[in-house]
């Protein structure tokens, strides 16, 4: 299963307790999806967690059925199929749209932060994928709805991310190329596995790069310190930092973020900063929660 993928299942495991965001996940999902015009809605996806969380979602949004599903064992490419008038006149209704219209996004639909990653993890199942991080960072949305596009963009910037923006094929696209602004939003939206991973991959790339550098440059401290990082990242991957106390929890991230610095440049970057012997010793007892495991 490739990384967007398993992105995808991720996000397809968020709740559906409420009706406000499915109906935002419901807006994202149209406008970013194969088709959502008066005669028709036409919803395409090979992702099988998508597929099964389809239907559910319409009905928790709308109340509504499909017309048409895919064949109950279907692989490949899957097609979800509204034709029904009356459903499709209820479900344009139930954004303040007008069947036939410009589509435009209404964001009195979206005034609450949950409706708003709802929306966005709609509009990313539907019309987004995310390339494997270990490959190169690209996380991208695509509608054919070039208003629907300008306005998400001016969603994305007024949520503190700014996308670039191309067009492929007749559609638009979003993208974002950096790795802590994926991270952010695969978080927002739901997917923190994910986010994790972009995290991961950016550390090991670094480090990769680090131990290069030392090599070239032949520095016996930096080796040690790198060594020393690299026993205390691979003891933090195996943990689950939720179980662990807040300040361990800080540690981590702060190893995590700084693969390559010391522990005295560890102790300053703390908030509030520490002494180096206190870095050391919150990083040994870090370690420890590792060996008793």
């Amino acid at each position: 299963m490739s990384f967007s993928a398993e992105t995808k299942t991720e996000l397809c495991r968020a709740t559906l307790s409420r009706s406000c965001c499915a109906l935002a996940e419901c807006y994202g999902v149209l406008l970013f999806c194969h088709t959502f015009h008066a005669r028709e809605i036409r919803i395409i996806t090979a992702n099988p967690s998508f597929a099964a969380r389809l239907p559910r979602l319409f009905r928790k949004a709308f109340s509504v059925s499909f017309d048409a599903l895919p064949p109950e064992n279907a692989r490949g490419k899957r097609s979800f199929l509204i034709t029904d008038s009356g459903k499709i006149r209820q479900i344009f209704s139930a954004y303040s749209q007008e069947p036939g219209l410009a589509l435009h996004v209404n964001f009195g639909a979206l005034e609450s932060e949950c409706c708003r990653a709802a929306f966005l993890r709609g509009a990313f199942l539907a019309g987004g994928s995310i390339t494997d991080p270990d490959k190169r960072y690209h996380m991208e949305f695509s509608t054919v709805h070039q208003s629907v596009s300008r306005e998400v963009q001016a969603l994305f910037r007024e949520m503190d991310f700014t996308p670039g923006e191309s067009h492929r094929g007749g559609g638009c696209v979003l993208y974002f190329k950096q790795s802590d602004v994926i991270s952010d939003l695969l978080t927002t939206i739901g997917a923190p596995l994910a986010a994790m991973a972009i995290m991961q991959a950016k550390v090991e790339k670094d480090m990769r790069n680090t131990v290069n550098r030392l090599v070239n440059c032949d520095s016996a401290n930096a080796d040690k310190i790198v060594s020393a990082a690299q026993e205390q990242l691979d003891a933090i991957r195996g943990m689950d930092l939720t179980a662990l106390p807040e300040t361990m929890q800080q540690t981590a991230m702060l190893r995590i973020a700084n693969p390559e610095s010391s522990i005295a440049e560890l102790a300053r970057l703390a908030s509030p900063p520490v002494s180096k012997s206190c870095m050391n010793h919150r990083l040994k007892k870090l370690l420890s929660y590792k060996q008793e495991e």
